[in-house]
């Protein structure tokens, strides 16, 4: 009767035993995918993505170092990702992956703004928080849009360098952009355009901006173009960093520095030796690393809770500003950087 008992016994034990392992494989599955499509990780850090419009120029490697350099001080996973050119589809396709892996949060500098929408509306709804930086998305799809200055401020700022480096306001100029949807540089360019109908009237726009498709070597073919079909150009206005060093390529190149302005928003690092020469007259720009760092500190703030505040000060940034809406917030003012100056920056 004892021997029956026994393996009686013993038999209800290793049934339970089997049970709870295969409870606990279920549960750890079930764990691990939560892990996977919550919030944050079996190690407790949230996964912040910041996407570039594509990665692999100076301006958005700087920009990566300062977010996994604050992924790094906060405690949090930096997922740094994007297109190898500038391209909104794959901006989609990469987005979408990102959704299914179930991150905490999404930065995006969207190529095209429209096209973002529909997968930023499919992030937002998985509880995705969704921001936009450098270049703003549809306001209506993000919970904050982080800015590095104030567009119209810059667009503005920009046509000042152009005529104080041409010496006249009555001169042919020209405009070579990034590509023709982003949205900061078509902003930058229509608050330029519109300040100088009443500022600078007797500018003339000998053409449509240019795209040059975020390359130095497209830029530099669309300024000779430029300097061939137009004898009497004075100026030209670079927006985005590849777009300003590529002109003041084609003025070096043709020995026109006494003759073609080129201004425009570039790196210091990428404008020194033209800078010197007289190639490209005056940069402006900001530290993208600071940006960077600022994407994510400010995220991280959001998924603990914490709103962006007026005046506040973000450690290796300084006091940002934020709009009356409450999510728009604007690093800081720009920063000119001329041949008398280009040596004390290292970006």
């Amino acid at each position: 009767m004892k021997r029956i008992l026994t393996v009686l016994v013993s038999a209800l034990l290793m049934v339970s035993l089997l049970a709870g392992c295969g409870s606990g494989g279920s549960g750890g599955q079930s764990q691990q995918q939560g892990n996977e499509q919550g919030a944050g990780q079996a190690d407790g850090k949230y996964r912040i993505v910041v996407m570039p419009k594509l990665v692999g120029i100076p301006y958005f490697n700087a920009s990566e170092e300062g977010a996994k350099r604050a992924g790094h001080d906060l405690g949090v996973e930096v997922i740094y990702t994007g297109p190898t050119k500038a391209d909104a589809a794959e901006q989609v396709k990469m987005i979408e992956d990102l959704i299914n892996q179930g991150v905490d949060a999404i930065a995006v500098a969207p190529n095209d703004p429209a096209a973002l929408t529909p997968v930023l509306k499919k992030a937002k709804e998985k509880g995705i928080l969704v921001v936009d930086w450098d270049t703003p998305a549809d306001q209506s799809v993000v919970d904050l849009s982080i800015h590095q200055i104030d567009d119209k401020e810059f667009g503005e700022h920009i046509w000042d360098l152009l005529v104080e480096s041409m010496g006249t306001d009555e001169a042919e100029y020209a405009i070579i952009t990034g590509g023709l949807s982003a949205a900061n540089l078509n902003t930058w360019i229509n608050y330029g355009l519109e300040y100088a109908k009443t500022r600078y009237p007797n500018l003339k726009l000998v053409t449509d901006k240019i795209p040059s498709d975020e390359k130095q070597q497209v830029a530099y073919q669309r300024a000779l173009d430029l300097i061939k079909a137009y004898p009497n150009l004075k100026g030209i206005i670079g927006i985005s960093t590849p777009a300003p060093i590529g002109a003041a390529q084609a003025v070096q190149e043709k020995g026109l520095q006494d003759k073609i302005s080129v201004v425009g928003t570039a790196l210091p690092n990428d404008s020194k030796a033209y800078l010197m020469d007289g190639s490209l007259d005056v940069a402006t720009l900001w530290d993208p690393a600071k940006l960077g760092y600022l994407t994510v500190a400010l995220i991280k703030d959001m998924l603990d809770g914490k709103k962006p505040t007026d005046g506040q000060e973000v450690p290796n940034v300084g006091k940002i500003t934020v709009k009356p809406d409450g999510k728009t917030v604007i690093m800081g003012p720009p920063t000119d950087f001329t041949k008398d100056n280009v040596d004390q920056f290292n970006f």
